[in-house]
């Protein structure tokens, strides 16, 4: 390593019951190195992961802070349940910070063994403030009872500034080539100073196939942040990462409920979605059948196409074989797969022969995205974008909005340098790195949709002399993103839960925070307004919870218990979450009960929603959706599915009134039925939240969880509701 600029003896706090009450605090502004001790009650009220990250942004942030503030937050911190290998799928962290994307509060969730480790070090989370005078990497290290600051290694060329390249030299140059499972890291790839959606690559040692592989935090920007900061990396190491584990209050008890929970992964999941064969790409097929696959820009759901990447390919053609594939011990589930010795057919590597880990849906459904269905280039797009440490998502709806913006004449080729066609990798593949370089147009399309919206809108009515109004309402018809963050991949124009899950995610159109796709359109599980409505109340919250805690939701809610269709509601799947109630109590010594962990995972989310409101973009008009989310955005996709649509605007006319006769009409109609229902779902969910017609949590709602304090009533206040509430 290069010359150390700070460093800080200390010892590893013990963990008890799943916490060490400690947090590292690093001002890269002025070099600090700090352990700050919590008190006990923090952990409780604001559990761990995501409320840990959105208590300390909430307090040491204001509504001026940005993402390249120097008191912005980038918080790392796992949960009370990470780090427990007999309970399937505890290697899960948090990375938190305001994103450069919307503007608010962001949270990614990524696996590996950087949370366990950390933990192992004594620290429940990292805190970093302050931007670097230089480039710089943080190392931890357990056993020899030190934190240092060093400058980090100096890389010239593009991609050896990547993110997979450098993070593998960091790891690589500690050790002395020796490469371990007690010794993580997480750096960022050159996309984070390029774009505005840079990630953060979380690395670790996979003994069985002998080399590093990776997890990313994708969503939001959270690498550039980390980037702009001048952190290129931090490295964790403690060879008691594994023998300390969590100190459970009940270790019998974790190892009961964990047991349960395997049996139910190794007896289910062979016959429902098949994850630890195939991995998530298993659902390609699902979205597919269901016209849900994102094709062409999420104008198409479905195409004969999509046969080309069904997860079957994936596997003959690079995965080989099953393989126990999990991105942490214990966890039976073993969905992250990879692949080995595939050699890059296009870009600067080419020739170059690479391990790959993934892909995941989200990755092969983002080429989809450009009508591309080539398992060859999903691959290599899967690991270029880890590669450059660039979002696959972002990277790839903001990819399919150019091509459409190029097809419908908003971009010409002269503008361009090149045709943008549907299917076209070469096209497709000289945007991406363009994109990932910020090279031409790729500068638009680098720091995401809605700048690209928003520049290309200027653009085109200047111009052509027609009125910016109007441009700007035709493209956001398409431009997917909502609160400035990109739409996860999956079509919701005939789902209404899944649309209210869209609109009403806090950190923007991310599946984790409501992910009802599969329960509403494949089970039929939401079939009334009423359960749509308290899907959409109930499902966040039990997703915040998780993220709070340091679990992956998979093995919850992609596995289902047999018990569970015995239940009053199947799709909660409440015999398997009994489980991870047994696990919690067991780990904290804790008693609590679904309605406990409900009121927790509640006064993050409002706590969320508040950080939202202050930095402005916590209102009714922040949950909208772009109407290619809802409907048929234009005539022409009415066409695709003519037969469909017509039949579910026959359903719900008045007896006597047939349907009109021209397609714009018919679509026209659907537009306004399908925009009717959305505002009615947003009335009906801001009442069961507590919140005004506006969106705005309610003075009692925020008493009720004890966070109606002098800072939330500024907030209130600001938007025009007062209280006579006292603190």
């Amino acid at each position: 390593m290069n010359k150390t600029i700070n460093t800080l003896s200390f010892k590893a706090a013990p963990i008890l019951g799943g916490s060490t009450d400690r947090i590292l605090r690093v001002d890269l502004s002025t070099n600090q190195l700090a352990i700050q001790e919590l008190p006990p009650e923090f952990k409780q009220k604001y559990i761990g992961g995501r409320g840990y990250a959105l208590k300390l942004i909430w307090d040491e942030t204001d509504k001026n802070t940005r993402f390249d503030s120097p008191e912005n937050l980038l918080i790392m911190a796992g949960g009370p349940l990470c780090n427990e290998p007999k309970f399937p799928g505890t290697g899960k962290f948090i990375v938190g910070t305001i994103s450069p994307l919307t503007g608010s509060f962001m949270d990614s969730n990524v696996g590996g063994y950087f949370s366990s480790i950390l933990k192992a070090c004594g620290f429940d989370a990292i805190a970093v403030t302050g931007i670097a005078a230089e480039k710089c990497v943080l190392i931890i290290d357990d056993d020899r009872g030190s934190i240092r600051l060093v400058t980090a290694p100096v890389v010239t060329e593009a991609l050896e500034n990547g993110g997979i390249a450098y993070g593998e030299n960091l790891l690589q140059t500690y050790t002395g080539h020796q490469l371990h499972k007690n010794i993580a890291a997480v750096a960022t790839g050159i996309g984070s100073e390029t774009t505005a959606f840079g990630l953060i690559n979380s690395f670790f040692y996979d003994s069985q196939r002998k080399r590093l592989r990776t997890k990313q935090a994708g969503r939001g920007g959270t690498g550039t942040v980390m980037r702009f900061k001048g952190l290129m990396g931090v490295i964790v190491h403690s060879s008691q990462a594994r023998s300390r584990g969590n100190n459970p209050a009940d270790a019998d008890g974790v190892k009961a409920a964990g047991s349960a929970l395997a049996k139910v992964i190794r007896n289910e999941d062979p016959k429902q979605l098949h994850l630890s064969s195939w991995g998530t790409p298993v659902l390609v097929e699902y979205m597919n059948n269901f016209h849900l696959l994102p094709v062409n820009n999420y104008q198409l759901g479905q195409t004969e196409k999509a046969r080309q990447v069904f997860s079957g390919v994936f596997l003959e053609k690079f995965l080989k074989k099953k393989r126990a594939d999990g991105c942490y011990f214990g966890c039976n589930l073993s969905c992250a797969k990879g692949a080995e010795e595939v050699t890059l057919q296009y870009g600067p590597r080419k020739g170059l022969t690479v391990g790959i880990d993934g892909p995941e849906y989200e990755t092969v459904a983002a080429v989809t995205g450009f009508g591309i269905f080539d398992p060859q280039y999903t691959m290599e797009y899967n690991w270029y974008c880890d590669e450059y440490g660039i979002d696959s998502i972002s990277t790839g709806v903001t990819m399919a909005f150019i091509m459409e913006c190029w097809q419908r004449g908003y971009l010409t080729r002269s503008e361009i340098g090149y045709d943008l066609n549907w299917g076209d990798i070469e096209a497709a593949d000289r945007l991406f790195h363009d994109t990932a370089l910020a090279r031409g147009i790729g500068k638009i399309a680098a720091r995401g949709v809605q700048h690209a919206r928003n520049w290309i809108g200027r653009h085109h009515a200047d111009k052509t002399g027609l009125p910016l109004a109007d441009v700007m309402a035709e493209l956001t018809k398409f431009a997917m993103e909502s609160k400035g963050l990109e739409f996860s991949m999956y079509i919701s124009r005939e789902s209404l839960a899944q649309q209210g899950g869209y609109g009403f995610a806090l950190k923007g159109p991310q599946h984790d925070e409501a992910w009802l796709i599969f329960l509403d359109q494949v089970h039929r599980e939401m079939e009334t307004f009423e359960m749509k409505t308290a899907a959409l109340k109930w499902f966040p919250l039990i997703r915040t919870w998780f993220s709070a805690v340091g679990l992956c939701k998979l093995p919850w809610i992609d596995v289902r218990h047999p018990e569970a269709e015995k239940t009053d509601n199947p799709a909660q799947n409440m015999p398997s979450f009994s489980l991870y109630i047994q696990f919690l109590n067991a780990t904290t010594g804790s008693d609590k009960s679904i309605d406990d962990v409900l009121r927790d995972s509640e006064r993050l989310h409002l706590l969320q929603k508040m950080l939202n409101l202050r930095q402005g973009k916590g209102t009714r008009e922040f949950d909208r959706i772009p109407l290619r989310a809802m409907a048929p955005a234009f005539a022409d996709e009415y066409q695709t599915r003519e037969a469909y649509y017509d039949q579910w605007l026959e359903e719900r006319m008045d007896q006597g009134n047939g349907i009109p006769e021209g397609i714009a009409d018919r679509h026209q109609l659907l537009v306004d039925l399908r925009q009717e229902a959305y505002e009615t779902l947003c009335d009906s969910v801001y009442k069961a939240k507590g919140y005004s017609i506006s969106g705005i949590p309610l003075p009692e709602t925020l008493q009720a969880f004890d966070l109606f304090d002098d800072r939330a009533l500024q907030v209130l206040q600001a938007h025009g509701l007062s209280s006579g509430l006292k603190n």
